[in-house]
């Protein structure tokens, strides 16, 4: 299966920047299925950086490797991955540590239910129903080095 990465420089050989952002899935190496998302976080990625090109990254991704791995699999935006999402984006997730994380991915829309939610402005069920539309796009998450070992760089294409 192939996966994207989006940024502003080429990255073939990924790593796991601690960083002080809290993303969803917390602190890992970020790519997706969708090479249409990846260009597009990608454009995101070199207008905010003022550096760089917009350049994607392909990835085979060993399903047979990582099956002996952790992984954690969110189907959809549900209760648990509520729970998971909030707890990273606020620093606090204390859980088990996996090596890789499948789910939907926040985008500009979920993102104002979820700090709704996190702030305690809406209800769980009022988040849930909220999402529940929403088509998202899938985010698979490198959290360890035996996660990202999964990952063998195939293309490197640069973008306008």
């Amino acid at each position: 299966m192939l996966l994207y990465h989006g940024s502003n420089v080429e990255v073939q050989k990924p790593q796991i920047i601690i960083s002080n952002r809290t993303l969803d899935f917390g602190a890992g190496f970020y790519t997706t299925s969708s090479e249409k998302q990846a260009i597009r976080w990608s454009k995101i990625q070199a207008y905010r950086r003022r550096t760089g090109q917009p350049v994607v990254t392909a990835y085979e991704f060993d399903e047979e490797a990582a099956a002996k791995l952790m992984v954690l699999k969110f189907a959809s935006a549900n209760r648990k991955w509520l729970d998971y999402v909030s707890q990273n984006r606020k620093g606090i997730y204390s859980g088990v540590k996996y090596d890789i994380a499948i789910g939907p991915v926040a985008n500009d829309t979920t993102m104002a239910v979820l700090s709704d939610y996190m702030s305690g402005a809406i209800s769980e069920r009022t988040a849930l129903i909220l999402l529940e539309p929403q088509k998202l796009v899938d985010q698979y998450v490198f959290l360890t080095w035996q996660g990202i070992s999964t990952l063998r760089c195939v293309e490197v294409k640069y973008y306008d």
